[in-house]
């Protein structure tokens, strides 16, 4: 028989509706953005959705189906998509589409958090657009990131969810083969998908909601076990990006079974029920820049073993925050210009300005307080010229330092998930008695080697992790914790 065909698309991104910039097709540039048989070289070798999902095609799948890609395109958090860049992602796909009209399947990977300029429920739209295109019998998998808002429409239009079961995310090639497996099963008629689904009145809750950490743990320990109930093909679990403005958000739950509508429908309520248990159990409380700064002097033995690590919650660029916050910095500079300190800001002026001069010479420039002035006012600040690094990613970056303070501007923004992003600079973490990360989970074993001491800090910015004061217009109401609710 000649093997099925099946649809590869792609399209990643988180969005921070609070967000005065928009993402365009130039951050997915940045990032990555390939179409149709260019992407086939990144997926052999990715760690990434599409590399599990790959090797489900050409392993699991080998002489049944044929992979078609069409699209792979991600884009770091940010804010919403320009309604240009969505319909140009709508327009490959249809022009693929008009391409291959024998598709048998199309895995279909998507955040699940992503917002588009003057539009509700994004990836819902691109679903039900999906199927006015290919008709109700072309089965479409829907691998999601953990931090999904499910809604309605999306249940609707896929024939299958699923998504990842750590947090922070580690098993992105798993979860595409996972999904890559399903979905070749229902194209060849070994699976029919059945999908139960269920939403919370559940904003916030459960701790940091790390799968290994409780109370989140024996969540995640419990859909490991409904994973291996016989005729459970995917349990997914979704505690939803807080900083997503729509009128379905919430936490849901998943289950995909193998054509037992009941035990799916059992499964993704007691699921429902487990997360709702958990949900006055608080994010720890951040504290001031002040307070940090006074934290990391006290900790002497600590920083002689090691560093401290301070996570800016406020501007989290990992989560579409812009990366310009200048509270953290000038706290340093007022309290511990001396300690040995490595942050990170995104200023393309100064970036571009400061890369033109040489290696050594000294430099004076006011950073920040460009984007988002709302919440952060510019800093004055006079350097040296240390470093010197340019990527795609980053855009030019400068270390400018004096004393022992080193601020790493950049023209792009940078969550700094990894140590790699200054030890690439130059910058020893040996050496340093405290680095600052805008990310809110992968630090957190990213940097475990060098880690003595981690600190939230909270001031002001686009990522408030206080939901009491964000300003929410469009999300449902009565929810928890915002209202004083006793039922999901």
């Amino acid at each position: 028989m000649p093997r099925r065909k099946i649809a590869l698309i792609e399209i990643q991104q988180e969005t921070n509706s609070f967000s005065p910039l928009l993402t365009t097709l130039k951050e997915f540039e940045w990032s990555f953005l390939k179409y149709g048989d260019d992407i086939l070289p990144e997926a052999k070798t990715s760690k990434f959705q599409t590399g599990g999902f790959y090797k489900a095609m050409t392993e699991y799948g080998r002489n049944t189906v044929e992979l078609v890609p069409i699209i792979c395109a991600w884009a770091q958090s940010g804010g919403p998509l320009s309604e240009d860049t969505f319909a140009h992602f709508k327009a490959v796909i249809e022009h693929s589409l008009i391409q291959h009209p024998d598709l048998a399947g199309i895995w279909l990977s998507l955040h699940g958090a992503m917002g588009v300029q003057s539009m509700t429920d994004p990836e819902g739209n691109l679903l039900e657009w999906l199927r006015e295109r290919v008709g109700n019998e072309i089965p479409i998998g829907v691998p999601l990131d953990l931090h999904a808002n499910v809604t309605q429409r999306m249940v609707k239009h896929a024939t299958f969810i699923s998504a990842y079961h750590t947090n922070p995310h580690r098993d992105h090639f798993q979860t595409g083969y996972k999904s890559g497996k399903v979905l070749i099963d229902t194209v060849l008629g070994k699976a029919k998908p059945t999908m139960a689904f269920r939403k919370m009145r559940l904003l916030k809750g459960g701790g940091y909601t790390i799968d290994f950490l409780q109370p989140m743990r024996a969540i995640f320990r419990r859909m490991r076990q409904m994973e291996k109930i016989p005729g459970v093909l995917s349990v997914a679990n979704f505690p939803c990006h807080i900083w997503l403005d729509e009128p379905e958000l919430g936490w849901s739950t998943v289950v995909v079974t193998n054509n037992n509508p009941i035990l799916a429908d059992q499964l993704a309520k007691e699921l429902a029920n487990l997360n709702w248990s958990v949900r006055k159990i608080a994010h720890p409380q951040p504290v001031t820049p002040e307070s940090a700064i006074e934290k990391v002097k006290q900790a002497k033995f600590r920083r002689l073993v090691g560093t401290a690590i301070l996570c800016d919650v406020s501007d989290i660029v990992s989560a579409g925050a812009p990366g310009e916050n200048t509270h953290l910095i000038r706290a340093i500079l007022e309290q511990a210009p001396s300690l040995v300190s490595y942050t990170s800001i995104r200023d393309a002026q100064v970036a571009q300005m400061a890369f033109d001069q040489p290696e050594g010479s000294w430099l004076k420039a006011t950073i920040g307080g460009k984007l988002e002035p709302r919440f952060n006012r510019s800093l004055d600040f006079e350097g040296k010229v240390i470093r010197k690094f340019e990527s795609q990613l980053t855009g030019k970056v400068v270390v400018l330092q004096h004393e022992g303070t080193h601020i790493v501007v950049s023209e792009n923004p940078n969550p700094v998930m990894k140590p790699q992003f200054y030890q690439d600079l130059g910058l020893n973490l040996w050496k340093a008695d405290l680095v600052t990360v805008k990310n809110l989970f992968p630090f957190r074993y990213h940097f475990l080697k060098y880690n003595r001491l981690t600190i939230n800090v909270l001031s002001a910015g686009t990522t408030n992790v206080d939901v009491h004061q964000l300003d929410y217009k469009y999300i449902p109401r009565p929810i928890f914790p915002l209202d004083g609710i006793e039922s999901w």
